[in-house]
């Protein structure tokens, strides 16, 4: 695969205090707030523009004013290699990774402290995968509608445990996510019309393998439809196989090559590729 490309990152020039010559506008001089109706008697639009604009204005990164130019799952369709980090402190952090996980697993932070995190991702244009706690219906639909490229699913260990995982991203009849769409971040709180039609596509559907009863059933579990990757855990998994943090161990080692030759001989462009 091609190595990825690295991207320029522009640093916005610092605040700068007010000096003492600074004019601050006092509470009499405040300009008038904007209305829906002051808005179209301005402007003459309706007020759905105003709603438009209003909305933006809660979130300035939401999808039709400030478009994701790069979807993850695209790019790894597209053969390229990616870099990204785990974020394991709930801290608005930017990066210039081509993705970072929010990790809700093991890090101290929730669904409310993952929200800031996204939002300071969003400002450096970096795509964010949120790992959730557990494989949960319930944590999957409130990460899903922070609008993240990419949900991680923990400790899976079966096909059918990846089959949970899928429907938990998937609005009905094909699931069982809740369809609160109109009203969440992941669709600009319903500006965007075209969520719908592009978040199946779109989204990274994430199982990690980390136990040994996981690697056995490895294969089935990465041609599961709409699983869309497959990530090893060594740590989890030399503990599962009776050498607690040893994931340098031999026998560790073997496993993860073999599991990883089995989940790239599901992909008919490596099976193709091969003498």
């Amino acid at each position: 695969m091609a190595p990825a490309m690295a991207r320029r990152i522009s640093i916005p020039t610092p605040l700068k205090a007010p000096t003492r010559s600074s004019k601050v506008p006092s509470h009499h001089h405040r300009p008038p707030s904007l209305t829906p109706s002051r808005f179209k008697k301005q402007n003459g639009s309706g007020d759905d523009v105003f709603a438009r604009l209003f909305a933006a204005s809660l979130d300035p990164d939401s999808a039709p004013l400030s478009p994701e130019p790069r979807i993850l799952k695209s790019r790894l369709v597209a053969d390229e290699t990616l870099y990204g980090l785990f974020l394991l402190r709930s801290s608005p952090t930017l990066a210039g990774y081509d993705y970072v996980v929010v990790d809700m697993e093991h890090g101290s932070g929730g669904i409310a402290e993952a929200l800031p995190c996204l939002r300071a991702l969003a400002a450096a244009r970096t795509p964010a995968i949120l790992r959730l706690p557990e494989l949960s219906a319930a944590c999957a639909k409130k990460a899903l509608d922070l609008g993240p490229q990419g949900l991680m699913f923990p400790m899976i260990e079966s096909p059918g445990a990846a089959e949970l995982a899928v429907s938990f991203c998937r609005f009905p009849p094909h699931g069982v996510r809740g369809s609160t769409h109109t009203v969440v971040r992941a669709s600009a709180y319903g500006i965007d019309d075209g969520y719908l039609a592009r978040v199946d596509e779109e989204l990274l559907v994430m199982c990690q393998v980390e136990t040994a009863a996981g690697v056995a059933e490895i294969e089935v579990i990465a041609g599961v439809e709409g699983v869309d990757v497959v990530q090893m855990e060594p740590l989890d998994l030399s503990a599962s196989m009776g050498y607690l943090w040893d994931p340098r161990n031999r026998k560790v080692r073997d496993a993860m090559k073999e599991a990883e030759r089995k989940v790239l001989g599901k992909n008919p462009r490596n099976r193709k590729a091969r003498p």
